[in-house]
């Protein structure tokens, strides 16, 4: 497996994996899924030979995102780097690669000084991407409420 940055070509991947973990991930069109590989300032693909395993896309604060997670993170922080979505097909989870992926994040977030901003869903619950976030040291720092659901805002210092 080998990571790399991803591209356009790989925006169909990206919305089948993405769709796959929902509601954890977020719906979002293929449309989408390009603006937001477009807006992100870190976005990196796990790959064996040329099939995309997992992926994160990564957001800074100066960019014009309509999300209310990151806008809470971007009211309350001057500097961070947002995990607008990280995800893993099914065929290829727990096998280290969202590991390997928030491995390159982390390494970003400590070349630039920067931490990490993350949500998890509380409504509907994801204990896993909790869990998961746990491992890597992320804190929580708020909750966020939507009409439809709710969110624990996470920072990795």
């Amino acid at each position: 497996m080998e990571t790399r940055p991803l591209s356009q070509n790989d925006v169909p991947s990206m919305w089948s994996i993405n769709e796959q973990g929902l509601p954890g991930t977020g719906q979002v069109s293929e449309q989408e899924v390009s603006d937001l590989l477009k807006l992100s300032t870190l976005s990196i693909g796990a790959f064996r030979e040329d099939e995309l395993l997992g992926f994160v896309l990564c957001l800074s604060p100066d960019v014009d995102y309509g999300s209310l997670n990151y806008a809470w993170f971007k009211n309350k922080y001057d500097e961070f780097i947002y995990v607008d979505r990280i995800a893993v097909s099914l065929d290829h989870r727990d096998k280290g690669i969202g590991s390997k992926l928030y491995g390159k994040v982390i390494a970003y977030s400590q070349e630039k000084e920067v931490p990490i901003a993350a949500e998890v869903n509380l409504n509907p619950p994801n204990p896993g991407s909790m869990r998961f976030h746990n491992r890597f040291g992320f804190e929580e720092v708020g909750t966020l409420l939507h009409k439809e659901k709710s969110v624990t805002m996470l920072l990795r210092q």
